[in-house]
């Protein structure tokens, strides 16, 4: 079973206590330099130059710089050694591989059963999601689908600067009506049919994106106050520069979530899904059994529908698709159902509420499913969020990390 997103490279070299990782088909021409703090990027752009490089741009959020180096020489090296730099790795190329979609008409208004199945609808007279920023890093958004432009309040193309944040792909689409579908008389309805949606586009129409590209959409979210980061992606190896990044979002009180990964086998949670603070969501069927394709691990914080999920999809069409990227925004959209009742709350408090409100799956292991399937029915008339998710210790396995020397 193909992963949500992969990412082609493998080993790690160390340089003069500078980490490089070495990416295959790629290797050689773009990377990520992380300086430190003390010297501002503008200064940096110099010293890239001199050795023969390009910068393709500014990461502000990791104070790095996306570049490109020649592959001959000794530039690399050089580079390594300048007693500026704390990081230079890959900016490797990773690639949507979405499961095949399902065409389908849809007229009549539908509650997808994900959606029922979270209860989402009890909790809507309570909350709708309504005030809430929910940031989408993804292929784009279909802006002019009926089903979702009411609800897309801004849009930002960090893959094709200047250019519209459109989907050529369907992947993004899909993702936004499962967080935010229209509560109206036709097509499908979402968890949180009144959030505020935001596409940020990373990847092109074929799914394709670079981390720098991950860490810049990041930026975007934080630099524009997003509450909710939605990230239907996952590499199977780590990018020293995207964890520092998420570790930033984190700490200034984002609720981050991402997909578990489409590996089908154990210890297998991808990234960003694996970084400590970043809710890990696997993917469950009709019947409440693990999806077959669903990576597994301790890593995993709930569980979603995963399996068959009818949403909006581009050219103002509707399919049904399968993987984690299709659970991943169930959960994102239980975040921006929380935050619209209780929005003076943290993003922690966030994470907390969703994990002890969840509803355990007998049957499935912690590694499968984490503390259970996501819960929205307890924001149902009634319910307040209690004291111990209000000022209970972070999940243990949320736990922010270190900071990286600067």
């Amino acid at each position: 079973m193909w992963p949500v997103l992969l990412a082609y490279y493998a080993g790690v070299v160390a340089m003069a206590g500078v980490s490089i990782t070495r990416l295959g088909s790629d290797y050689g021409s773009r990377k990520i330099i992380m300086f430190r703090k003390h010297r501002p990027l503008s200064s940096c752009h110099e010293t890239v130059l001199k050795k023969g490089g390009r910068v393709v741009r500014e990461l502000p959020l990791v104070h790095a710089l996306a570049v490109r180096i020649p592959e001959q020489g000794q530039a690399l090296a050089e580079l390594g050694l300048h007693p500026d730099v704390l990081l230079i790795e890959d900016d490797f190329l990773v690639q949507t591989v979405a499961l095949p979609a399902v065409k389908l008409r849809q007229r009549e208004q539908t509650i997808p059963w994900g959606v029922e199945c979270i209860g989402a609808p009890k909790a809507w007279q309570e909350a709708a999601g309504e005030k809430v920023k929910v940031a989408i890093l993804d292929t784009g958004i279909d802006a002019s689908h009926p089903d979702l432009k009411a609800n897309i309040r801004g849009t930002k193309n960090i893959k094709f600067p200047g250019w519209e944040a459109g989907d050529g792909n369907g992947h993004g689409t899909h993702v936004a009506g499962i967080i935010a579908a229209l509560n109206n008389n036709f097509g499908v309805v979402g968890v949180a049919p009144r959030a505020e949606i935001y596409a940020v586009k990373i990847f092109n129409r074929r799914g394709n994106g670079y981390i720098s590209e991950i860490i810049a959409g990041l930026d975007w979210a934080l630099q524009n106050k997003m509450q909710v980061v939605n990230m239907s992606f996952g590499t199977t190896r780590p990018s020293q520069a995207l964890e520092e990044a998420v570790r930033r979002c984190v700490q200034a009180g984002m609720v981050l979530v991402a997909a578990a990964g489409n590996e089908g086998k154990e210890n297998s949670v991808m990234y960003p899904a694996r970084y400590p603070g970043v809710i890990a969501v696997s993917a469950i069927d009709r019947k409440n059994n693990l999806a077959s394709f669903s990576s597994r691990g301790p890593e995993v914080t709930v569980a979603a529908p995963g399996v068959d999920i009818l949403s909006t999809f581009r050219g103002g069409k509707y399919r049904a698709m399968s993987g984690t990227s299709m659970a991943c925004p169930h959960v994102a959209g239980v975040a921006a159902l929380v935050l619209s009742r209780d929005g003076h709350i943290s993003g922690r408090q966030v994470v907390k509420t969703i994990t002890s409100t969840a509803t355990r799956l007998p049957g499935l292991t912690p590694e499968e499913q984490g503390s259970g399937l996501v819960n929205a029915s307890f924001l149902a008339a009634g319910n307040r969020i209690n004291d111990e998710a209000r000022e209970g210790p972070a999940v243990t396995s949320l736990n922010v990390i270190p900071s990286m020397t600067s």
